[in-house]
């Protein structure tokens, strides 16, 4: 770490994996500011980091994006680790999907990748250090039914990373992903006994893992012990699927 404490972004922090990875973060020494999608969610976050340290921002949508970097600019510094961790997800098959179900997902999970990092990248280069950090899925590779959109977009963003690592290299910028295997959630506490069951066998730890095990391989990452490594995957999926 610098003298000056540095600045890490969120996306998507107010609860389950993005909430590990903020609360993490901000207790490794980062100046941490988290996002949400209403105002009630910011004030959640806020409740975890600190006065204003909790925003509201859509990645799905530009202005919202470029006002509240702006705002993390001139209130906090500009960030030079970014965490993109928000998306959705709208399950179905292919042939019964919707084009608003297609179109969102990769709006959101894809471009708002766009949004977010390109109006970063100028202030890191000039810092001559950054880092990147995407959450993926182990979906991205492995593929599930019902999940085209979802998969497509997680796929993507590795594809985004490993491009984007050749890049911005030279400057000191290491951009990387990290892709969850299946994780105790909100949405994970709704499956009955006999589907998180059938989940677990396919699992060679027999278990599934949590927000705090995701979180520590972003705060390695974002760490200057990771310098030397870009343009990773990280799988952290107890081993339900390995490449």
């Amino acid at each position: 770490m610098t003298d000056e404490q540095r600045v890490a972004l969120v996306t998507g922090a107010t609860r389950g994996i993005g909430a590990a990875i903020a609360e993490r973060l901000a207790a490794d020494g980062y100046s941490v500011v988290g996002t949400a999608t209403s105002a009630a969610g910011a004030a959640t976050v806020a409740e975890r980091l600190g006065e204003g340290r909790g925003i509201e921002l859509r990645i799905d949508d530009d202005e919202s994006v470029t006002g509240g970097l702006e705002h993390i600019a001139s209130a906090f510094g500009a960030p030079s680790i970014v965490v993109n961790n928000a998306g959705i997800n709208r399950d179905n098959l292919l042939m019964r999907m919707s084009a608003e179900q297609w179109s969102s997902v990769i709006d959101t999970n894809l471009s708002g990748l766009y949004r977010v990092v390109k109006p970063l990248l100028r202030s890191m280069m000039r810092a001559r250090w950054g880092r990147i950090i995407s959450v993926s899925s182990v979906v991205g590779r492995m593929g599930n039914a019902g999940q085209v959109n979802y998969a497509a977009s997680k796929a993507g963003i590795e594809g985004f990373s490993r491009a984007l690592a050749l890049e911005v290299g030279s400057r000191g910028i290491t951009v990387n992903a990290v892709a969850p295997g299946f994780i105790e959630t909100d949405m994970t506490d709704e499956l009955n006994e006999e589907m998180r069951a059938a989940m677990i066998e396919k699992i060679a730890l027999a278990r599934m893992g949590t927000g705090a095990e995701v979180a520590h391989a972003v705060a390695f990452l974002a760490s200057e012990g990771a310098g030397y490594i870009t343009g990773e995957t990280l799988q952290v999926n107890g081993g339900i699927y390995q490449n």
